[in-house]
């Protein structure tokens, strides 16, 4: 106790609340490598390899491996995500669910425990899904996927991987809340970043034995690079909107008019997007791997979700355009930020306040989402069109570039956020000691 004292004891709050979320981390990679009792993981490892396999292997990137090694965290998060994708639907067309997130802080408690609750129910369903599929798996060289078949084997997969949901959720939160940054980011980022090296390495070792072209491969590297610097100069991207504020008259005489800027982001919904339409695309092509049925209409409708094709492909950037709008629908409210400048004597040059500020700041926003769509579909449709279609071996897609760039965006941008508040903080302390301010 005293080592950790000596050593721990003396730690500000950024450097435990960085540490905190360091041990969470690991936490959840140990647990990545538990695995499902009662099933052989080798016999799995075959799901994840031929053709039709994309989405899978980006479901399986997002999750760090576990869906691969079928580990009790193979759902992982993403249960709570499209829980969180129909609340928020919900939310916009129903009066009841909107008029509770009105109410505040104890609005917001009640909704994040419905997409609890109805997260759990989504992980029984998948997690009923992913069992029988494992049960009705054909042996892979005289090994079957499931070792005791039965009721007691698909009671006790189920409340695994219901479990394994509950804690990565819990992680999550605990996460958000003791740690920095956003928990549920951050897992994805973590499983994204586990999950590279692996990745880079089968693409070097491709091009070892001539499998990839040293042209192609250069080309690859020069376009992943590209794309990192496309997000990093996108994501910092803002349109200002210049508020004035009513003339003050000082001391000598001379009039001051306050001046600041509005910023509005060009990708105001951050990553979310992305990750939104990749949860709903995912779907499909994890109830085609562990649900095979042999009715025409099914396979028909999961054809349409095959990744690569130009349906999946149309699909998804509809999804990516729609989420988009939403998220920035929930994020930026223009008749509360009108409101809000109004209450302040704040206002737009040349806007009247009230309802042109409004249509001022909806047809802002509209336009700089726009944009801000078109570099989401860059980002995330073009590397697959150029791998399925043109064979650029990419090993890593772009939507995983984007949610590990915006996740540590973010987080750097809340640690200084972090720091400069503390500075203010002990700026404020030290003025009152000398009894310079008094608050």
């Amino acid at each position: 106790m005293k080592f950790l004292k000596k050593y721990f004891g003396n730690l500000t709050d950024l450097q435990k609340r960085i540490l905190f979320t360091l041990g969470a981390l690991i936490v959840y990679r140990i647990g990545s490598f538990i695995p499902l009792p009662g099933v052989n993981a080798s016999a799995v490892l075959h799901l994840f390899s031929g053709e039709g396999s994309g989405m899978m292997d980006m479901f399986n990137m997002f999750s760090g491996g576990s869906l691969s090694r079928m580990s009790v965290l193979a759902l992982n998060i993403f249960p709570y995500i499209s829980a969180s994708i129909v609340l928020q639907l919900l939310t916009a067309t129903s009066k009841s669910l909107s008029d509770l997130r009105k109410e505040g802080e104890s609005g917001r408690v009640k909704i994040n425990q419905y997409t609890r609750y109805l997260a759990v129910v989504l992980a029984i369903i998948q997690g009923w899904a992913i069992v029988r599929g494992l049960q009705a798996m054909a042996p892979v060289n005289g090994v079957s996927a499931v070792v005791n078949p039965g009721f007691a084997f698909e009671l006790s997969a189920i409340i695994a991987l219901v479990g394994g949901t509950v804690f990565v959720m819990w992680l999550a939160e605990q996460i958000t809340a003791r740690g920095v940054g956003q928990g549920a980011s951050l897992l994805i980022f973590a499983g994204i970043v586990a999950e590279v090296p692996g990745g880079t390495m089968q693409l070097l070792s491709r091009a070892g034995v001539g499998e990839v072209s040293p042209a192609m491969l250069a080309l690859t590297i020069a376009f992943v690079v590209g794309i990192v610097a496309l997000i990093a100069f996108v994501e910092q991207a803002q349109r200002r909107i210049q508020i004035l504020y009513p003339r003050q008259v000082m001391a000598n005489g001379v009039m001051n008019t306050n001046a600041s800027y509005l910023p509005i982001k060009v990708n105001m919904s951050g990553v979310m997007g992305p990750v939104f339409a990749a949860s709903i695309m995912m779907l499909p092509a994890f109830i085609q791997r562990f649900v095979q049925s042999e009715n025409l209409i099914v396979q028909n409708i999961m054809g349409v979700f095959t990744y690569g094709t130009w349906s999946y492909i149309l699909i998804y950037t509809v999804l990516i355009a729609f989420f988009a709008y939403f998220q920035t629908a929930v994020i930026f409210n223009s008749e509360e930020t009108s409101n809000n400048l109004k209450n302040a004597g704040g206002y737009v040059p040349g806007v009247r306040p009230g309802e042109q500020t409004i249509q001022y700041l909806d047809g802002v926003v509209s336009r700089t989402t726009a944009i801000g769509v078109l570099y989401l579909i860059v980002i995330c449709v073009l590397p697959i069109i150029l791998n399925t279609r043109l064979g650029m071996p990419i090993a890593v897609g772009g939507t995983s570039v984007l949610i590990v760039a915006g996740v540590v965006m973010d987080t750097m941008n809340q640690i200084q956020s972090y720091l400069v508040a503390k500075q203010y903080s002990g700026a404020i302390k030290k003025a009152a000691k000398k009894g310079r301010f008094r608050g």
